[in-house]
Protein backbone atom coordinates (compact mmCIF):
# COMPACT_ATOMS: atom_id res chain seq x y z
CA UNK A 1 0.00 0.00 0.00
CA UNK A 2 2.88 2.30 1.15
CA UNK A 3 4.69 1.45 -2.16
CA UNK A 4 1.30 2.42 -4.45
CA UNK A 5 0.72 5.66 -2.27
CA UNK A 6 4.64 6.64 -3.38
CA UNK A 7 4.12 5.84 -6.89
CA UNK A 8 0.89 7.90 -7.28
CA UNK A 9 2.76 10.64 -5.95
CA UNK A 10 5.78 10.41 -7.70
CA UNK A 11 3.40 10.19 -10.90
CA UNK A 12 1.64 13.03 -9.80
CA UNK A 13 4.93 15.11 -8.92
CA UNK A 14 5.89 14.31 -12.27
CA UNK A 15 2.58 15.23 -14.09
CA UNK A 16 2.85 18.66 -12.05
CA UNK A 17 6.66 19.06 -13.85
CA UNK A 18 5.79 18.45 -17.11
CA UNK A 19 2.72 20.60 -17.28
CA UNK A 20 3.01 23.63 -19.51
CA UNK A 21 4.18 26.90 -18.04
CA UNK A 22 1.94 29.45 -19.48
CA UNK A 23 3.92 32.70 -20.31
CA UNK A 24 3.48 35.94 -18.95
CA UNK A 25 1.50 38.40 -21.10
CA UNK A 26 1.23 41.93 -21.09
CA UNK A 27 -1.69 42.33 -18.63
CA UNK A 28 0.38 40.14 -16.28
CA UNK A 29 3.69 42.51 -16.30
CA UNK A 30 1.32 45.35 -15.55
CA UNK A 31 -0.47 44.51 -12.50
CA UNK A 32 3.21 43.36 -11.18
CA UNK A 33 4.13 46.85 -12.33
CA UNK A 34 0.44 48.50 -10.01
CA UNK A 35 2.18 46.53 -6.99
CA UNK A 36 5.77 47.13 -7.70
CA UNK A 37 6.33 50.45 -9.45
CA UNK A 38 8.35 52.84 -7.23
CA UNK A 39 7.48 55.84 -9.58
CA UNK A 40 3.94 55.08 -9.55
CA UNK A 41 3.58 54.72 -6.02
CA UNK A 42 5.86 58.21 -5.31
CA UNK A 43 3.02 59.59 -7.76
CA UNK A 44 0.74 57.79 -5.74
CA UNK A 45 1.89 59.10 -2.53
CA UNK A 46 2.48 63.03 -4.12
CA UNK A 47 -1.34 63.27 -4.70
CA UNK A 48 -2.20 61.85 -1.61
CA UNK A 49 -0.01 65.16 0.42
CA UNK A 50 -1.04 67.19 -2.09
CA UNK A 51 -5.10 66.48 -1.60
CA UNK A 52 -5.01 67.68 2.12
CA UNK A 53 -4.13 71.15 0.47
CA UNK A 54 -7.69 71.77 0.85
CA UNK A 55 -8.73 70.95 4.31
CA UNK A 56 -5.85 73.12 5.57
CA UNK A 57 -6.59 75.65 4.08
CA UNK A 58 -10.61 75.44 4.92
CA UNK A 59 -9.35 75.47 8.68
CA UNK A 60 -8.47 78.96 7.92
CA UNK A 61 -12.06 80.21 7.30
CA UNK A 62 -13.91 77.75 10.07
CA UNK A 63 -14.19 78.92 13.65
CA UNK A 64 -11.16 78.30 15.97
CA UNK A 65 -11.72 76.87 19.99
CA UNK A 66 -8.89 76.94 22.27
CA UNK A 67 -9.20 76.14 25.95
CA UNK A 68 -6.42 77.39 28.17
CA UNK A 69 -5.73 76.47 31.84
CA UNK A 70 -3.18 78.30 34.18
CA UNK A 71 -2.20 77.21 37.88
CA UNK A 72 -0.06 79.61 39.94
CA UNK A 73 0.71 79.79 43.56
CA UNK A 74 2.06 82.51 45.72
CA UNK A 75 3.65 82.70 48.97
CA UNK A 76 4.57 85.89 51.07
CA UNK A 77 6.00 86.72 54.80
CA UNK A 78 6.45 89.52 56.83
CA UNK A 79 8.17 89.98 60.30
CA UNK A 80 8.59 93.10 62.53
CA UNK A 81 7.98 94.80 66.11
CA UNK A 82 4.19 94.85 67.56
CA UNK A 83 2.99 97.11 70.39
CA UNK A 84 0.52 95.18 72.97
CA UNK A 85 -1.31 96.51 75.42
CA UNK A 86 -0.33 95.36 78.81
CA UNK A 87 2.61 93.09 77.60
CA UNK A 88 4.72 95.75 75.89
CA UNK A 89 6.89 95.75 72.08
CA UNK A 90 7.08 91.78 71.23
CA UNK A 91 9.88 91.03 68.51
CA UNK A 92 8.71 88.47 65.78
CA UNK A 93 5.31 89.43 65.23
CA UNK A 94 4.13 89.17 61.79
CA UNK A 95 1.88 87.57 59.46
CA UNK A 96 2.19 84.85 56.59
CA UNK A 97 0.35 85.31 53.44
CA UNK A 98 -0.49 81.74 51.09
CA UNK A 99 -2.07 82.50 47.68
CA UNK A 100 -3.11 79.57 45.32
CA UNK A 101 -5.04 80.72 41.94
CA UNK A 102 -6.41 78.41 39.41
CA UNK A 103 -7.70 80.08 36.45
CA UNK A 104 -9.09 78.37 32.89
CA UNK A 105 -10.72 80.19 29.67
CA UNK A 106 -12.05 79.29 26.56
CA UNK A 107 -11.89 81.27 23.76
CA UNK A 108 -13.52 81.64 19.71
CA UNK A 109 -12.38 83.08 16.62
CA UNK A 110 -13.90 83.09 13.43
CA UNK A 111 -12.57 84.85 10.36
CA UNK A 112 -15.41 87.35 9.10
CA UNK A 113 -13.51 88.88 5.78
CA UNK A 114 -10.10 88.25 4.75
CA UNK A 115 -9.66 87.90 0.75
CA UNK A 116 -6.40 86.05 0.85
CA UNK A 117 -7.92 83.14 3.00
CA UNK A 118 -10.86 82.88 0.32
CA UNK A 119 -8.77 82.80 -2.35
CA UNK A 120 -6.25 80.44 -1.15
CA UNK A 121 -9.15 78.44 -0.26
CA UNK A 122 -10.70 78.34 -4.08
CA UNK A 123 -6.83 77.79 -5.08
CA UNK A 124 -6.74 74.72 -2.78
CA UNK A 125 -9.46 73.48 -4.50
CA UNK A 126 -7.32 73.81 -8.43
CA UNK A 127 -4.01 72.08 -6.54
CA UNK A 128 -6.18 68.99 -5.57
CA UNK A 129 -6.93 68.99 -9.11
CA UNK A 130 -3.81 69.32 -10.14
CA UNK A 131 -2.35 66.59 -8.39
CA UNK A 132 -5.35 64.32 -9.36
CA UNK A 133 -4.48 64.76 -12.80
CA UNK A 134 -0.60 64.44 -12.31
CA UNK A 135 -1.44 61.08 -10.79
CA UNK A 136 -3.42 59.88 -13.75
CA UNK A 137 -0.61 61.22 -16.01
CA UNK A 138 1.71 58.94 -13.77
CA UNK A 139 -0.20 56.07 -14.44
CA UNK A 140 -0.79 56.35 -17.86
CA UNK A 141 2.82 56.89 -17.96
CA UNK A 142 3.02 53.37 -16.23
CA UNK A 143 1.10 52.39 -19.14
CA UNK A 144 3.45 53.29 -21.58
CA UNK A 145 6.22 52.03 -19.48
CA UNK A 146 5.74 48.69 -18.96
CA UNK A 147 4.42 47.88 -22.42
CA UNK A 148 7.85 49.99 -24.01
CA UNK A 149 10.00 47.57 -21.42
CA UNK A 150 7.98 44.74 -22.10
CA UNK A 151 7.91 45.00 -26.20
CA UNK A 152 11.91 45.89 -25.81
CA UNK A 153 12.49 42.69 -24.57
CA UNK A 154 10.60 40.68 -27.19
CA UNK A 155 12.18 42.60 -30.14
CA UNK A 156 15.75 41.79 -28.25
CA UNK A 157 14.95 38.32 -27.89
CA UNK A 158 13.91 37.96 -31.35
CA UNK A 159 16.93 39.84 -32.47
CA UNK A 160 19.01 36.96 -30.89
CA UNK A 161 16.88 34.26 -32.47
CA UNK A 162 17.32 35.97 -35.79
CA UNK A 163 21.32 36.18 -34.75
CA UNK A 164 21.29 32.78 -33.64
CA UNK A 165 19.76 31.23 -36.81
CA UNK A 166 22.25 33.61 -38.81
CA UNK A 167 25.09 31.51 -37.14
CA UNK A 168 23.97 28.74 -37.36
CA UNK A 169 23.35 29.23 -40.80
CA UNK A 170 26.89 30.60 -41.66
CA UNK A 171 28.39 27.68 -39.35
CA UNK A 172 27.01 25.37 -42.18
CA UNK A 173 28.28 27.35 -44.77
CA UNK A 174 31.78 27.17 -43.80
CA UNK A 175 31.25 23.49 -43.23
CA UNK A 176 30.39 23.34 -46.55
CA UNK A 177 32.91 25.27 -47.91
CA UNK A 178 35.28 23.66 -45.57
CA UNK A 179 34.10 19.71 -47.67
CA UNK A 180 34.43 21.62 -51.09
CA UNK A 181 38.00 22.84 -50.10
CA UNK A 182 38.94 19.35 -49.43
CA UNK A 183 38.08 18.07 -52.25
CA UNK A 184 39.34 21.06 -54.35
CA UNK A 185 36.31 22.25 -55.43
CA UNK A 186 36.91 26.00 -54.54
CA UNK A 187 39.98 28.03 -53.31
CA UNK A 188 41.08 28.64 -49.61
CA UNK A 189 40.08 32.19 -49.92
CA UNK A 190 36.03 30.48 -49.61
CA UNK A 191 37.04 29.08 -46.56
CA UNK A 192 38.20 32.00 -45.17
CA UNK A 193 35.85 34.55 -46.00
CA UNK A 194 33.23 31.65 -44.57
CA UNK A 195 35.49 31.83 -41.25
CA UNK A 196 35.21 35.90 -40.79
CA UNK A 197 31.43 35.63 -41.60
CA UNK A 198 31.20 33.05 -39.15
CA UNK A 199 33.31 35.22 -36.33
CA UNK A 200 30.67 38.32 -37.31
CA UNK A 201 27.94 35.97 -36.68
CA UNK A 202 29.25 34.66 -33.27
CA UNK A 203 30.06 38.49 -32.33
CA UNK A 204 27.03 39.63 -33.23
CA UNK A 205 25.10 37.21 -31.27
CA UNK A 206 27.07 37.85 -28.27
CA UNK A 207 25.94 41.38 -28.28
CA UNK A 208 22.61 40.54 -29.09
CA UNK A 209 22.53 38.15 -25.92
CA UNK A 210 24.00 41.42 -24.06
CA UNK A 211 20.93 43.72 -25.08
CA UNK A 212 18.67 40.98 -23.80
CA UNK A 213 19.92 40.99 -20.34
CA UNK A 214 20.43 44.70 -20.44
CA UNK A 215 16.54 44.98 -21.84
CA UNK A 216 14.99 42.06 -19.09
CA UNK A 217 16.78 44.06 -16.03
CA UNK A 218 15.08 47.49 -17.31
CA UNK A 219 11.46 45.52 -16.77
CA UNK A 220 12.60 44.29 -13.77
CA UNK A 221 13.26 47.75 -12.54
CA UNK A 222 9.46 48.48 -13.13
CA UNK A 223 8.02 45.15 -11.78
CA UNK A 224 10.55 44.28 -9.31
CA UNK A 225 11.89 40.72 -10.87
CA UNK A 226 13.17 38.74 -13.94
CA UNK A 227 10.97 37.37 -16.37
CA UNK A 228 12.02 34.82 -19.23
CA UNK A 229 9.23 33.58 -20.80
CA UNK A 230 6.59 36.77 -22.67
CA UNK A 231 3.86 36.21 -24.81
CA UNK A 232 4.52 37.76 -28.29
CA UNK A 233 2.58 39.64 -31.26
CA UNK A 234 0.07 36.78 -33.11
CA UNK A 235 1.10 36.10 -36.84
CA UNK A 236 -1.98 37.63 -37.88
CA UNK A 237 -1.40 41.06 -35.82
CA UNK A 238 -4.62 43.29 -36.80
CA UNK A 239 -3.12 46.71 -38.34
CA UNK A 240 -6.08 48.69 -37.34
CA UNK A 241 -6.09 52.42 -38.61
CA UNK A 242 -6.80 54.92 -36.21
CA UNK A 243 -10.29 55.78 -35.41
CA UNK A 244 -11.25 59.01 -36.34
CA UNK A 245 -9.11 58.52 -39.21
CA UNK A 246 -8.25 62.04 -39.41
CA UNK A 247 -5.13 63.73 -37.92
CA UNK A 248 -6.82 67.19 -37.07
CA UNK A 249 -9.60 65.14 -34.82
CA UNK A 250 -6.58 63.74 -32.82
CA UNK A 251 -5.10 66.96 -32.31
CA UNK A 252 -8.20 68.88 -31.51
CA UNK A 253 -8.73 65.72 -28.82
CA UNK A 254 -5.42 66.10 -27.43
CA UNK A 255 -5.71 70.35 -26.61
CA UNK A 256 -8.52 69.55 -25.01
CA UNK A 257 -7.62 66.39 -22.72
CA UNK A 258 -4.12 66.10 -22.77
CA UNK A 259 -3.26 65.06 -19.05
CA UNK A 260 -0.05 66.96 -19.21
CA UNK A 261 -1.59 70.06 -21.00
CA UNK A 262 -4.90 70.19 -18.51
CA UNK A 263 -2.22 70.12 -15.67
CA UNK A 264 -0.31 73.00 -17.00
CA UNK A 265 -3.26 74.54 -17.77
CA UNK A 266 -4.11 74.49 -14.30
CA UNK A 267 -1.11 75.53 -12.87
CA UNK A 268 -1.15 78.86 -14.88
CA UNK A 269 -4.82 79.57 -13.25
CA UNK A 270 -2.96 78.52 -9.65
CA UNK A 271 -0.14 80.99 -10.77
CA UNK A 272 -3.53 83.66 -11.33
CA UNK A 273 -4.61 83.19 -8.18
CA UNK A 274 -1.39 83.56 -5.83
CA UNK A 275 -1.41 87.41 -7.85
CA UNK A 276 -4.62 87.60 -6.63
CA UNK A 277 -3.81 86.50 -2.94
CA UNK A 278 -0.83 88.59 -3.09
CA UNK A 279 -3.14 91.49 -3.61
CA UNK A 280 -5.62 90.48 -0.81
CA UNK A 281 -2.62 91.19 1.52
CA UNK A 282 -3.48 94.87 0.76
CA UNK A 283 -7.07 94.47 2.15
CA UNK A 284 -8.48 94.70 5.32
CA UNK A 285 -9.27 91.79 7.09
CA UNK A 286 -12.42 91.67 9.94
CA UNK A 287 -12.68 89.20 12.90
CA UNK A 288 -14.87 88.00 15.74
CA UNK A 289 -13.02 86.55 18.97
CA UNK A 290 -15.14 85.86 22.31
CA UNK A 291 -14.60 84.27 25.38
CA UNK A 292 -15.39 83.37 29.01
CA UNK A 293 -13.04 82.93 31.82
CA UNK A 294 -13.36 82.02 35.23
CA UNK A 295 -11.49 80.28 38.20
CA UNK A 296 -10.76 80.46 41.69
CA UNK A 297 -8.40 81.98 44.16
CA UNK A 298 -7.54 80.85 47.84
CA UNK A 299 -6.01 83.24 50.36
CA UNK A 300 -5.18 82.93 53.26
CA UNK A 301 -4.04 84.98 55.91
CA UNK A 302 -1.75 83.97 58.99
CA UNK A 303 -0.91 86.35 61.76
CA UNK A 304 1.07 86.00 65.05
CA UNK A 305 2.29 88.00 68.20
CA UNK A 306 4.44 85.03 70.31
CA UNK A 307 2.99 84.63 73.01
CA UNK A 308 -0.74 85.01 71.36
CA UNK A 309 -1.59 82.40 69.28
CA UNK A 310 -1.75 82.70 65.68
CA UNK A 311 -5.31 84.55 63.76
CA UNK A 312 -6.02 82.57 60.33
CA UNK A 313 -8.37 84.81 58.37
CA UNK A 314 -8.97 82.84 54.97
CA UNK A 315 -10.41 84.20 52.27
CA UNK A 316 -11.53 82.99 48.73
CA UNK A 317 -12.94 84.25 45.41
CA UNK A 318 -14.25 83.08 42.50
CA UNK A 319 -13.36 85.56 39.55
CA UNK A 320 -15.62 85.29 35.94
CA UNK A 321 -16.31 86.87 32.55
CA UNK A 322 -17.21 87.19 29.47
CA UNK A 323 -15.25 89.21 26.53
CA UNK A 324 -15.75 89.79 23.06
CA UNK A 325 -14.12 91.82 20.77
CA UNK A 326 -14.47 92.90 16.68
CA UNK A 327 -10.80 93.19 15.02
CA UNK A 328 -10.42 95.28 11.99
CA UNK A 329 -7.09 95.18 10.56
CA UNK A 330 -5.56 97.52 7.42
CA UNK A 331 -2.15 97.06 6.66
CA UNK A 332 -0.59 100.63 5.69
CA UNK A 333 3.10 99.93 4.89
CA UNK A 334 4.98 96.59 5.09
CA UNK A 335 8.31 98.24 3.96
CA UNK A 336 7.61 97.39 0.13
CA UNK A 337 6.72 93.44 0.61
CA UNK A 338 3.49 93.37 -0.28
CA UNK A 339 4.59 95.26 -3.82
CA UNK A 340 7.42 92.73 -4.45
CA UNK A 341 5.37 90.04 -3.37
CA UNK A 342 2.52 90.80 -5.82
CA UNK A 343 5.34 91.48 -8.56
CA UNK A 344 6.98 88.04 -7.78
CA UNK A 345 3.54 86.59 -8.78
CA UNK A 346 3.10 88.50 -12.10
CA UNK A 347 6.46 86.89 -13.04
CA UNK A 348 5.51 83.54 -12.10
CA UNK A 349 1.91 83.39 -13.70
CA UNK A 350 3.75 84.73 -16.90
CA UNK A 351 6.18 81.75 -16.55
CA UNK A 352 3.25 79.56 -16.10
CA UNK A 353 1.76 80.76 -19.38
CA UNK A 354 5.05 80.13 -21.20
CA UNK A 355 4.83 76.65 -19.83
CA UNK A 356 1.16 76.34 -20.58
CA UNK A 357 1.58 77.56 -24.46
CA UNK A 358 5.12 74.98 -24.94
CA UNK A 359 2.97 72.52 -23.79
CA UNK A 360 0.15 73.07 -25.52
CA UNK A 361 2.60 73.04 -28.65
CA UNK A 362 4.16 70.07 -28.15
CA UNK A 363 0.76 68.24 -27.10
CA UNK A 364 -0.29 69.32 -30.84
CA UNK A 365 2.97 67.78 -32.24
CA UNK A 366 3.23 64.74 -30.41
CA UNK A 367 -0.38 63.95 -31.32
CA UNK A 368 -0.46 64.66 -35.33
CA UNK A 369 3.32 62.63 -34.99
CA UNK A 370 1.19 59.47 -33.46
CA UNK A 371 -1.27 59.81 -36.13
CA UNK A 372 1.25 59.73 -38.56
CA UNK A 373 3.13 56.94 -37.15
CA UNK A 374 0.71 54.53 -36.79
CA UNK A 375 -0.29 55.29 -40.26
CA UNK A 376 3.06 54.97 -41.47
CA UNK A 377 3.90 51.78 -39.95
CA UNK A 378 0.89 49.66 -41.10
CA UNK A 379 1.94 50.19 -44.41
CA UNK A 380 5.98 49.44 -43.01
CA UNK A 381 5.06 46.50 -41.80
CA UNK A 382 3.39 45.23 -44.24
CA UNK A 383 6.21 46.17 -46.60
CA UNK A 384 8.69 44.55 -44.34
CA UNK A 385 6.80 40.93 -43.96
CA UNK A 386 7.26 41.20 -48.41
CA UNK A 387 11.19 42.07 -47.54
CA UNK A 388 11.31 39.09 -45.25
CA UNK A 389 9.72 36.66 -47.81
CA UNK A 390 11.68 38.12 -50.60
CA UNK A 391 15.25 37.64 -48.73
CA UNK A 392 14.60 34.51 -48.03
CA UNK A 393 13.67 33.43 -51.66
CA UNK A 394 16.92 35.47 -52.49
CA UNK A 395 19.07 33.49 -49.59
CA UNK A 396 18.03 30.05 -51.30
CA UNK A 397 18.73 31.30 -55.13
CA UNK A 398 22.29 32.42 -53.92
CA UNK A 399 23.02 29.16 -51.54
CA UNK A 400 21.84 27.20 -54.90
CA UNK A 401 23.89 29.68 -57.01
CA UNK A 402 26.54 28.43 -54.69
CA UNK A 403 26.02 25.36 -55.05
CA UNK A 404 26.53 25.57 -58.79
CA UNK A 405 29.20 27.67 -58.61
CA UNK A 406 27.77 30.74 -59.81
CA UNK A 407 27.68 32.46 -56.52
CA UNK A 408 30.73 33.23 -54.57
CA UNK A 409 30.88 32.82 -50.46
CA UNK A 410 30.50 36.64 -50.12
CA UNK A 411 26.96 36.41 -52.06
CA UNK A 412 25.79 33.28 -49.49
CA UNK A 413 26.98 35.67 -46.49
CA UNK A 414 25.22 39.05 -47.98
CA UNK A 415 22.13 37.17 -48.44
CA UNK A 416 22.41 35.95 -44.87
CA UNK A 417 22.87 39.16 -43.53
CA UNK A 418 20.26 40.62 -45.66
CA UNK A 419 18.00 38.45 -44.55
CA UNK A 420 18.99 38.54 -40.90
CA UNK A 421 18.13 42.81 -40.77
CA UNK A 422 15.06 42.29 -42.90
CA UNK A 423 13.57 39.94 -39.87
CA UNK A 424 14.70 42.09 -37.33
CA UNK A 425 13.65 44.97 -39.20
CA UNK A 426 10.08 43.49 -39.82
CA UNK A 427 9.95 42.27 -35.85
CA UNK A 428 10.87 45.70 -34.38
CA UNK A 429 8.47 47.36 -36.88
CA UNK A 430 5.89 45.62 -35.13
CA UNK A 431 6.59 46.11 -31.36
CA UNK A 432 6.95 50.04 -32.90
CA UNK A 433 3.50 50.10 -34.53
CA UNK A 434 1.47 48.85 -30.98
CA UNK A 435 4.05 51.64 -29.26
CA UNK A 436 2.51 53.94 -31.65
CA UNK A 437 -1.26 52.88 -31.02
CA UNK A 438 -0.75 53.51 -27.07
CA UNK A 439 0.99 56.60 -27.46
CA UNK A 440 -1.58 57.97 -29.97
CA UNK A 441 -3.88 57.29 -26.58
CA UNK A 442 -1.60 58.78 -24.35
CA UNK A 443 -1.48 62.11 -26.47
CA UNK A 444 -5.27 62.12 -26.44
CA UNK A 445 -5.27 61.85 -23.35
CA UNK A 446 -7.63 58.55 -23.36
CA UNK A 447 -5.16 55.93 -22.82
CA UNK A 448 -6.82 53.56 -20.14
CA UNK A 449 -6.03 50.01 -18.82
CA UNK A 450 -8.84 48.40 -21.75
CA UNK A 451 -6.32 49.71 -24.35
CA UNK A 452 -3.25 47.74 -22.99
CA UNK A 453 -6.19 44.55 -22.72
CA UNK A 454 -7.01 45.26 -26.17
CA UNK A 455 -2.93 44.92 -27.30
CA UNK A 456 -2.79 41.66 -24.70
CA UNK A 457 -5.47 40.53 -26.89
CA UNK A 458 -3.25 40.24 -29.64
CA UNK A 459 -0.60 38.46 -28.14
CA UNK A 460 0.19 34.34 -27.60
CA UNK A 461 2.28 32.47 -26.20
CA UNK A 462 5.03 31.91 -28.62
CA UNK A 463 7.34 28.79 -29.61
CA UNK A 464 10.54 28.40 -27.71
CA UNK A 465 13.25 30.50 -30.15
CA UNK A 466 16.72 29.70 -29.90
CA UNK A 467 18.81 31.99 -27.46
CA UNK A 468 15.06 33.81 -26.63
CA UNK A 469 15.71 32.93 -22.99
CA UNK A 470 17.13 35.69 -20.99
CA UNK A 471 20.43 34.79 -19.06
CA UNK A 472 20.57 33.89 -15.20
CA UNK A 473 20.63 37.42 -13.22
CA UNK A 474 24.14 38.18 -12.59
CA UNK A 475 25.58 36.04 -15.49
CA UNK A 476 27.12 36.66 -18.23
CA UNK A 477 26.19 36.10 -21.97
CA UNK A 478 26.84 32.62 -22.94
CA UNK A 479 29.12 32.28 -26.11
CA UNK A 480 28.36 30.31 -29.05
CA UNK A 481 29.62 26.86 -29.93
CA UNK A 482 32.95 26.88 -31.55
CA UNK A 483 32.94 26.91 -34.74
CA UNK A 484 34.24 23.88 -36.98
CA UNK A 485 38.11 23.60 -37.58
CA UNK A 486 39.53 25.33 -40.33
CA UNK A 487 42.00 23.72 -42.71
CA UNK A 488 45.01 25.97 -42.94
Amino acid sequence: MTNTIRTMTLTLVGLMLAAPVRADDLMDIYQRALQSDPTVRQAEATYLAAAEAKPQARSNILPGLSFDLTKSGQFSQSKSPAQIPGVGTLVGTGYETSLNRNQWSISLTQTLYNMQVFTQLKQAGKRVMKAETDYEAAKQNLLIRVANAYFNVLAAEDSLASAVAARESVARQLEQAQRRFDVGLIAITDVQQSQAGYDDAVATEIEAQRVVATNHEMLREIIGEIVTDLAGPKNDLPLLSPDPANAEQWVQTALSQNLALVSSRINADIAQDDIQIQRAARLPTLSLSAGYNAGTTDQIYTTFAPPLPPSVRPNKSLPEGYNWSLDVRLPIFTGGLNRSRIQQAVYTQRAASETLEQTARQTERQARDSYLGVISKISQVRALRQSVESNRTALRATQAGFEVGTQTTVDVLQSQNNLSKAETSYSRSRYDYIMDVLLLKQAAGSLSVNDLQQVNGWLEEQPNAPGAAAPPQGAAPAAPAAPPPQTP
